[in-house]
């Protein structure tokens, strides 16, 4: 350690420090402030605090939005704390879309209008412009963010719009939208089907695309970042004698999916990608009925051997799985998840 560079000392001592000390680290002085604004230092950083001590819950009530560690003892709640939101808003008016790194993709409700925000350093970024590109519609448009080869973050927006699909990428390098081909099955266009937010894993955002009914159709959209090409997988075999909900989750940078099915019980099981076909990995035992009110508030999470059931408020119930792959915490639902994500607190900008 005694022959190594002052500078390369503080560099792998500052890129361990929590994402507030790094920013309240800007104003010891000139130096500081311009190596902690390097690209490679926030890349680094971002690396390092992707972490299971770093993830927090986000959680926008009517009129609040709060942020909850995970205590690893209980796998609880810990103690909340307030968050203004930078940006005008109002009341229940913030959708949460997607988040990645510690960045969030965000719908304004009464503008339709998509921010990049990030919570812990408090910036945001407004993608709306006034040629209507970055206007999200709720149950007809799909989002994913994610980051390309050359390190640049991107947000792919699939619009529906009059029975015509069109698909836009906005790139934080360039601040700008463009749109891409995109050629799918003219019954994807119908609102009877519900698309997924987009999940990135391995270079690849995928999302469900499943038919609102019983029996109807299920299907897996792959969108290559890199090389800006789509393709279909089939939905893992499971019945059809019920609603049918796919979510998709990044373990460790292989895909899974929590496929529930049935109606007043559900019954889930756990699938995982390999190539483009799914091995089942478990089955858990039906979950008990839950009232509706209840359902729509609810949160999922996996960590070492256990899925929990979360409200709000907190715990519900545990169902034990032994699967030690899940060391951090995962959100393992979406249905009624705007209002919440699981999020790691870094210092990426939602701009450059």
């Amino acid at each position: 350690m005694a022959d190594l560079p002052t500078h390369t000392i503080v560099f792998e001592i500052l890129t361990r420090l929590p994402a507030k000390d790094v920013g309240r680290s800007k104003s010891v002085c000139k130096q500081w402030y311009a190596l902690l604004s390097t690209q490679d230092f926030v890349k680094i950083h971002c690396s390092r605090s992707v972490v299971s001590s770093n993830q927090r819950v986000l959680l926008i009530d009517d009129l609040t939005c709060s942020v909850r560690p995970i205590i690893s003892n209980n796998n609880d709640y810990g103690p909340s704390s307030t968050v203004t939101f930078p940006f005008h808003h109002q009341n229940n008016d913030v959708s949460i879309l997607s988040h990645l790194n510690g960045l969030l993709c965000v719908c304004l409700n009464h503008t339709y209008e998509l921010l990049l925000w990030n919570p812990t350093t408090i910036a945001f970024k407004r993608l709306s412009t006034p040629d209507s590109h970055g206007f999200y519609i709720n149950n007809l448009d799909a989002i994913g963010l994610y980051v390309d080869a050359d390190d640049d973050y991107k947000v792919l927006h699939i619009k529906r719009r009059s029975g015509v699909l069109s698909v836009y990428v906005y790139s934080r390098e360039v601040d700008s939208w463009r749109n891409i081909p995109f050629i799918t099955r003219q019954e994807y266009l119908s609102p009877h089907f519900n698309w997924s937010a987009g999940t990135f894993c391995g270079g690849t955002l995928y999302f469900t695309v499943c038919e609102c009914w019983i029996g109807g159709t299920n299907v897996v959209i792959c969108f290559d970042v890199n090389s800006e090409q789509f393709k279909e997988i089939s939905f893992p075999p499971v019945p059809s004698n019920g609603m049918v909900q796919g979510v998709l989750v990044n373990v460790k940078n292989v895909l899974h999916m929590f496929a529930s099915t049935g109606m007043f019980e559900m019954t889930i099981d756990l699938w995982t990608l390999q190539g483009d076909y799914w091995i089942k990995v478990l089955s858990c035992p039906p979950i008990p009925p839950i009232s509706l009110s209840l359902w729509c508030d609810i949160t999922h999470y996996v960590t070492n051997g256990n899925w929990f059931v979360m409200t709000k408020l907190g715990k519900l119930f545990t169902i034990e799985m032994d699967m030690k792959p899940f060391e951090c915490f995962y959100p393992v639902s979406w249905f009624r998840g705007f209002k919440g994500a699981v999020f790691v607190q870094t210092i990426v900008s939602p701009s450059i």
